[in-house]
């Protein structure tokens, strides 16, 4: 049996686009890779019977426009540009890639994490702008202390090599409550308010929901170390940008590194461009060639195993209860 499989992009990697041709599916892509409005339409008008999410909206206008729809994967983990419930609500699964990134996310953590500690990007700047600008107060990691909020895949291998470097780790993650800490030497906290005040470096990795949107306000800057620094591969929404900007402005946060922001792509004239203790880049952490691949295959390995008859392991599914 033929699939339609809309993939909400232009492309995907050869690694997954050839999984789908040798299932014998029919592929379209999007022309216009931020566009909802297509995506509504197609599946308005298309037989689609499954749907392969990058990063444009899902949403349940659109969901509920296609009745041939059967099954979702993320090209990615973070499902909150996909109306999850509105799927559940037509026993439609939604799953995910685990791990897929997971390696690309935590070096890209590591490099912003060494780029706001140095300065690296306000003294390429500078060079690059034809003054020898050498910034001499950078921070020496080793001895410091990283906070991790979220400790899944990425934010254990950004531990090992935190360590490695001889910093302490510590880690918050409610789903590790009461549990044995999955990296040696990391000490596990009871809650994020008791973590802030002793970290130097704070690294989010959690996904988006109602829980963690603004899970870091002024409130939460003004518990940390004066000079601490911040750095965000999780989500932009997790921080409330507004205040981030003040403690940045007013020195209680010495630097951070961010490849995600409240609002996509980052508007003209904001306010964190403008700061030169801020690195910033346009959300690629988890898009390495060899990252882009195994989000690829992964995704659709779900969708195929899912209408040929094989699922693949349930607990990639983000709402297993469809399976009830």
């Amino acid at each position: 049996m033929n699939f339609t499989i809309l993939v909400t992009a232009p492309k995907l990697a050869p690694a997954g686009a050839e999984l789908l041709a040798q299932g014998g599916a029919r592929v379209i892509y999007l022309a216009d890779p931020d566009s909802a409005e297509e995506v509504e339409r197609i599946m308005a008008t298309e037989p689609v019977d499954a749907v392969i999410s990058r990063t444009v909206r899902l949403s349940a206008r659109a969901i509920a426009a296609c009745p041939s729809l059967k099954v979702i994967s993320k090209h990615g983990v973070g499902v909150s540009n996909i109306e999850v419930d509105a799927a559940t609500a037509r026993g439609i699964p939604v799953y995910v890639t685990p791990g897929a990134n997971a390696q690309s996310v935590a070096e890209m953590t590591l490099g912003l994490m060494f780029a706001a500690a140095r300065r690296i990007g306000w003294m390429d700047a500078e060079l690059h702008a034809g003054r020898w600008s050498r910034a001499q107060d950078g921070v020496e990691l080793h001895g410091k202390t990283l906070g991790l909020v979220g400790f899944g895949q990425v934010g254990q291998r950004v531990a090992t090599v935190c360590l490695a470097l001889g910093m302490e780790v510590m880690a918050f993650d409610p789903a590790l409550a009461g549990g044995q800490c999955p990296v040696d030497g990391v000490r596990l906290m009871p809650s994020l308010a008791a973590m802030l005040p002793q970290v130097d470096v704070l690294s989010l990795h959690v996904p988006l929901n109602p829980h963690t949107r603004n899970l870091l306000g002024a409130a939460q800057f003004e518990a940390m170390r004066r000079g601490a620094m911040l750095v965000n591969t999780a989500r932009g929404e997790v921080i409330d940008e507004p205040a981030l900007v003040a403690a940045l402005r007013s020195g209680q946060l010495r630097a951070a590194g961010l490849d995600t922001m409240a609002v996509e792509p980052l508007p003209a004239g904001s306010p964190l461009a403008a700061l030169p203790n801020v690195v910033l880049t346009p959300h690629v952490g988890g898009s390495t060639p060899a990252a882009l691949a195994g989000m690829a295959s992964g995704a659709a390995r779900n969708v195929l195993g899912w209408l040929q008859g094989a699922p693949v392991d349930p607990s990639a599914c983000v709402n297993p209860q469809v399976f009830a």
